[in-house]
């Protein structure tokens, strides 16, 4: 009886300190901020917001104003406040230069570049550009507005943003575009999340508006974890969710 006894208490110590083991251990990172860039608006995430919901993530997409580098940076950090436990940012092209800035929030535990700029402390995305010029920087695709503000010249949005896109699809989004302040790409970065936090690369191979040449030197430089995805165009996020939401998911399911 009294073996009985000692070996039911054992049993009970194991089973509360496994139980408290249970509820001291960190809880999985279930919320996902996805953040856009240039020119276009967050419904370009809806592939990605769809496989990341299936999965059972909580992902809220940002809608940047694109008035200015602080505006798009507050933007971010105002969903970020909104999220209940840790996230992981994912920004595409421009908005990796948000997020490098923004995720220094205490609520970000993992960064996630998917065709994206990340800039150090004292860059900017116009300037590191000029390392690696991309077919964009060399073309005429850009254009300007009298009052400062950026877009592509819709006809030849296809061919630098979204050439693995239907040519239906590509038309739309040019004339959906949302000009950008020509300003925002020389927003200066303070200090850079991914010094201090994890980071996730994605490159794809033609990629027209960004060099990939560039991000691959971003991502040895960040150390990050990088996936490239061949044939894939700058509009990688829209052409190829499932790439894009596997990584995500890897990086939330292995930050520390």
């Amino acid at each position: 009886m009294r073996a009985l006894v000692h070996t039911c208490r054992v049993a009970a110590l194991l089973g509360a300190a496994h139980a408290l083991g249970a509820q001291n251990a960190a809880p999985p990172v279930r919320n996902i901020v996805l953040v856009h860039g240039a020119w276009v608006d967050g419904s370009g995430w809806r592939g990605v917001y769809d496989i990341l919901v299936k999965d059972g993530y909580t992902v809220t997409i940002v809608q940047e104003p694109l008035t200015s580098f602080q505006d798009d940076v507050a933007a971010v950090k105002r969903i970020l406040a909104l999220q209940n436990g840790p996230s992981i940012l994912v920004g595409h092209s421009y908005g990796g230069a948000v997020i490098t800035e923004a995720g220094t929030d205490a609520s970000v535990v993992g960064l996630v570049y998917v065709a994206a700029h990340m800039p150090d402390a004292g860059e900017s995305e116009a300037a590191d550009g000029k390392r690696f010029p991309s077919d964009l920087s060399k073309s005429t695709a850009v254009k300007t507005t009298a009052d400062g503000f950026q877009y592509l010249d819709p006809a030849q949005f296809h061919a630098y943003f979204a050439a693995d896109l239907p040519a239906a699809q590509a038309a739309f989004e040019a004339s959906a575009q949302v000009p950008i302040a020509a300003s925002n790409f020389s927003g200066v970065i303070t200090t850079p999340a991914w010094r201090a936090k994890p980071s996730w690369v994605l490159i794809p191979t033609k990629d027209r508006t960004i060099n990939p040449d560039l991000e691959r030197w971003y991502a040895a430089r960040a150390k990050s974890r990088t996936v490239e995805v061949t044939g894939a165009s700058h509009s990688v996020y829209v052409s190829r969710p499932k790439e894009v939401a596997a990584l995500i998911e890897a990086a939330a399911a292995h930050v520390p």
